[in-house]
């Protein structure tokens, strides 16, 4: 009974996630840092951070340090981190870390922030050289045409039902040149399954399920590929095309760069896991000689000559 006591009196002493990030916050420097990014529009972010961090159980399981890290990374590019608006969120990512003393891997909690579709379209709009920019669903029956030679894609076909078969993304510029790009449901599937950090070991859904989730249009309160797989592809669609083809200012490259989903997959994790699985004794090894006059190989064991071992074997 005592030691209940005494553990619950431990409880009560131990900061709440909310205060130590408001501690954080609070720091005279990182306070400058978001009046340099916003401006008079400090406080109104602040706050925003503050709801965001207090009603997510997953960013509460983060160093609060790291959470500013990734909110003020939102802030420099001036958008709002309201889930309900889709400009940009922070997700949690539980990246392979490797611990210096023990050499062990360990799952660690990281926040990430991520720009949403809507974010590159006002990044996109900011720049002034874009006169048109689009980006939605195709339906069964809208896709009738794809012409690879010019890349003109006919989204003229008339709609048959509400099932998702793909995603385009469109753009012109001032000076007239004009770019489209489409990915269909089962394209962008593979895309998801192979590139993103959330699909991993037991988490990774089957291919058919990710086409079902895309096609029925299912939304669940999670960010990310699992919480809104059609929003995930229209961002998609959008950076691909606007990295190879678009107008981009020094922000949108930073972005871009940052938020590339191969960069962002856990490379760790994936060595860790699955790297050097085999371990092959180095007595095994074998090697070809090169003639250092001719450049030729030597002859082989099998072919009469002899199959040396390394000299470090």
């Amino acid at each position: 009974m005592e030691n209940n006591k005494q553990t619950q009196a431990v409880a009560q002493q131990q900061p709440k996630p909310v205060d130590l990030l408001k501690s954080v916050i609070r720091a005279e420097s990182v306070q400058q840092q978001f009046q340099n990014a916003l401006g008079k529009h400090k406080d109104e972010f602040v706050a925003s951070l503050i709801d965001l961090y207090t009603g997510d159980p997953q960013l509460q399981r983060c160093k609060p340090q790291a959470v500013v890290a990734e909110a003020l990374r939102a802030a420099t590019m001036r958008l709002a981190l309201n889930k309900a608006l889709g400009f940009a969120y922070i997700i949690v990512f539980n990246n392979s870390v490797k611990d210096p003393a023990t050499g062990q891997w360990t799952k660690v909690p990281t926040p990430t922030f991520v720009p949403g579709y809507k974010g590159y379209i006002q990044l996109a709009m900011r720049t002034g050289q874009y006169r048109t920019i689009n980006a939605d669903m195709v339906y069964e029956g809208e896709l009738r045409n794809v012409d690879k030679l010019s890349g003109t894609i006919a989204f003229d076909g008339e709609k048959k039902s509400d099932k998702v078969v793909g995603y385009f993304c469109y753009f012109e510029l001032l000076n007239g040149f004009s770019k489209v790009l489409y990915m269909s449901v089962e394209d962008m599937a593979k895309y998801a399954l192979r590139y993103s950090p959330s699909f991993k070991g037991k988490e990774k859904p089957t291919f058919d399920a990710l086409v079902k989730q895309a096609q029925s249009g299912q939304v669940s309160s999670e960010v990310g590929w699992k919480g809104n797989f059609n929003d995930m592809a229209l961002k998609t669609v959008i950076r691909r095309l606007l990295s190879k083809y678009g107008y981009l200012s020094i922000e949108m490259m930073n972005v871009i760069a940052k938020d590339d989903d191969e960069a962002m997959s856990d490379r760790n994790g994936l060595i860790a896991e699955n790297a050097n699985a085999e371990v092959l004794p180095a007595d095994t090894a074998t090697y070809e000689e090169i003639d250092p006059a001719t450049g030729e190989i030597k002859e082989s064991a099998a072919d009469g000559g002899e199959t040396k071992q390394p000299d470090w074997a």
